[in-house]
C-alpha cells in the first residue's frame, strides 16, 4: 500500500462526532471533532432525541477540515462507526426523520408491555429495557402518530451515515444484536420479535457484514472533498466492537473498555447465555465470533464531569501529577455505577469523607475517588465474567481515553490481579479498529504493534482493603434508596 494513502474514519460516539485520517501503518495523522447535540422531548419523562440532518452537516464540515489539514493524500478507503443502541428513522424516500441516540429513555414506561422478558433474553442476549432500538421506536410511534406513519426503515446511525455516504441502506451484525429485533444465535433479523414491538420486518434493511465493501462514494461527495472516483465504503459497526478489535484480542481473552461507559467482555466462539441473565451476548465485528459482556455503565462520563468541575482548564496530566502525591483515599464515590450481579440501578450517589471537613482534603481525592469507583466496578463485572466460565490467562487488554489515566492501570491491575495491556492507538481504540477494518476490507497488509504497555498488578492487599471500604459505601447509598 502507497504511504501517502489512508483510511477515512467516521465515529458518532454519545457525546462527540469525530472524523479522523488513519495511515497504514495505524498512525492517526488529523482528528477533528464536534460534539453532538441532543434536544429533549418533553412528551416522556427521559427523553432525548437529535437531528440527523444537522448531524450530517457536521460530519461533511469535519470531513472537509481533515482533508484540509493533511493535504496532498489519496483516500484509500471510508468506514464508520457509532454509539450502540442508537438509531435513525427514515421516511420512504429515504429522507431522516429523527434520531434516538443510546441514551434515549423514551421507552421506560412500555418495558412492563413486554409478557415475556425471559424469551427476549433467549434469542437477543440481554435483559429487554428502554436502552434499546425497538422499546424507543414502539414508544415514539405511540406518542408521535404524525411521525409513525412515515417511518419507512430504521438504521444504526453508523449504517445511515455508510447509506448517507453511498447510498446503499444496509444494518451491520453487531449492531443488529442491540435492537432486541434480532436474532443473535441464528444472525438474522426475528419475525417474532418485529411481531412483538410492533415493528414491520420490512423496515429492518438487510444485514451486513463488517469488514465488506458496501458500496463506492456517491459523486456528490467525491466533487465535494475532491476524491478520485470509486472510493469504497466499508461495512463499520458498534464503537465497542470495533475497539475490541483495535486490542486484536484471542478467543477467550478479556478486554476492558473504558469510555463514557466502561464494557469489560470476553470474546467467544459459541452464543452463550447466563442463567442469572446478568450478561448480553453480542455479536462481534469478527466473523462467527461473538462477545460476552458485563458493563460498569457511565463511568467514563463522571469522569469527565468531575474533571470539568475541578480541572476546568488543566491538562490530564495534571491531574495524574497531583494523583501521585495522594496515599490512600480519604474520599470514597459511590456514582453510579452498573454491578452485572445487582438487579437495579443506583439513581442516588455522592461522596463520603470525614468531617468534620479537612483542610487538607483536595480536588485530586474527589477524582481519586472517581477513578477507583471505576476500577472497583471494573473488578465486580470482571468477576462476574470469570463466574461464567473462568479464565486462566494472567492478562486482561485494555482500551479507551479512560485508561490515558495511569492510576486507573494500576488500580485495575492490583484490583483483579492481572497484568493490563496495551496496544499503541488505544486512546482512540474504535477509530483504530475501523482502520483495521479498511485494510481487511481491501487486503491491506498492516502490521500489528506489540503492546506497547504491560502494567503489572501491584499492592494486591492494600488494594482489597480499599475495595472493602468502596463496597461499604456502595451498600450505604443503596439502603438510602431501598
Amino acid at each position: 500500500m502507497n504511504t501517502n494513502q489512508v483510511y477515512l474514519i467516521i465515529d458518532i460516539g454519545t457525546g462527540n462526532v469525530r472524523v479522523s485520517s488513519v495511515s497504514a501503518s495505524g498512525k492517526i495523522l488529523s482528528i477533528k471533532r464536534d460534539n453532538v447535540h441532543y434536544e429533549r422531548d418533553n412528551l416522556y419523562p427521559e427523553a432525548l432525541y437529535f437531528d440527523p440532518d444537522q448531524l450530517w452537516s457536521q460530519i461533511v464540515e469535519l470531513t472537509s477540515e481533515v482533508f484540509e489539514e493533511i493535504g496532498d493524500v489519496s483516500i484509500r478507503a471510508i468506514t464508520a462507526s457509532s454509539q450502540r443502541e442508537g438509531v435513525v428513522l427514515l421516511d420512504r424516500e429515504g429522507k431522516s426523520l429523527i434520531g434516538l441516540p443510546n441514551h434515549d429513555h423514551r421507552g421506560r414506561e412500555w418495558e412492563k408491555v413486554i409478557p415475556d422478558k425471559h424469551r427476549v433474553y433467549q434469542l437477543t442476549g440481554r435483559y429487554p429495557t428502554s436502552l434499546f432500538s425497538a422499546l424507543k421506536i414502539l414508544a415514539l410511534k405511540a406518542r408521535h402518530e404524525d411521525m409513525a406513519g412515515r417511518i419507512s426503515s430504521v438504521m444504526s446511525i453508523s449504517d445511515w451515515a455508510q447509506y448517507r455516504l453511498t447510498g446503499i441502506a444496509g444494518y451491520e451484525h453487531s449492531q443488529a444484536s442491540e435492537t432486541i429485533l434480532y436474532d443473535v444465535q441464528k444472525g438474522e433479523w426475528s419475525e417474532e420479535l418485529c411481531n412483538l414491538f410492533g415493528i414491520s420486518p420490512g423496515a429492518l434493511p438487510a444485514l451486513l457484514v463488517s469488514g465488506t465493501i458496501q458500496g463506492s462514494i456517491l459523486p456528490e461527495y467525491e466533487r465535494l472533498w475532491g476524491l478520485s472516483p470509486g472510493v469504497p465504503v466499508v461495512v463499520g459497526g458498534a464503537d465497542t466492537q470495533l475497539a475490541i478489535k483495535s486490542t486484536c484480542p484471542a478467543v477467550d481473552d478479556i478486554v476492558i473498555v473504558s469510555g463514557t461507559t466502561t464494557p469489560v467482555i470476553k470474546v467467544i466462539r459459541d452464543y452463550q447465555l447466563d442463567k442469572q441473565e446478568r450478561t448480553w451476548t453480542n455479536r462481534h465485528v469478527e466473523k462467527d465470533q461473538f462477545i460476552l459482556e458485563t458493563n460498569c455503565g457511565v463511568t467514563g462520563l463522571n469522569y469527565q464531569r468531575l474533571k470539568e468541575l475541578f480541572y476546568p482548564h488543566e491538562t490530564y496530566e495534571t491531574i495524574e501529577t497531583e494523583l501521585d502525591q495522594l496515599k490512600q483515599p480519604v474520599c470514597i464515590a459511590s456514582l453510579g455505577s452498573l454491578v452485572a450481579s445487582e438487579k437495579s440501578a443506583y439513581t442516588t450517589g455522592g461522596f463520603v469523607f470525614n468531617v468534620p471537613v479537612s483542610h487538607e482534603l483536595a480536588r485530586a481525592d474527589f477524582v481519586q475517588a472517581v477513578l477507583w469507583e471505576i476500577a472497583c466496578a471494573i473488578k465486580e463485572n470482571f468477576d462476574s465474567l470469570i463466574d461464567l466460565g473462568g479464565y486462566d490467562k494472567d492478562y486482561v487488554w485494555a482500551c479507551g481515553g479512560g485508561f490515558q489515566s495511569r492510576h486507573l492501570r494500576q488500580f485495575v491491575a492490583g484490583l483483579i490481579d492481572r497484568r493490563v495491556r496495551i496496544r499503541s492507538g488505544y486512546q482512540q481504540a474504535s477509530v483504530t479498529g475501523g482502520a483495521l477494518l479498511c485494510a481487511q476490507a481491501l487486503n491491506d497488509q498492516t502490521g500489528t504493534d506489540e503492546a506497547i504497555e504491560t502494567v503489572e498488578p501491584q499492592f494486591q492487599e492494600l488494594y482489597q482493603q480499599w475495595y472493602g471500604n468502596w463496597r461499604q459505601v456502595r451498600k450505604g447509598f443503596g439502603k438510602m434508596i431501598s
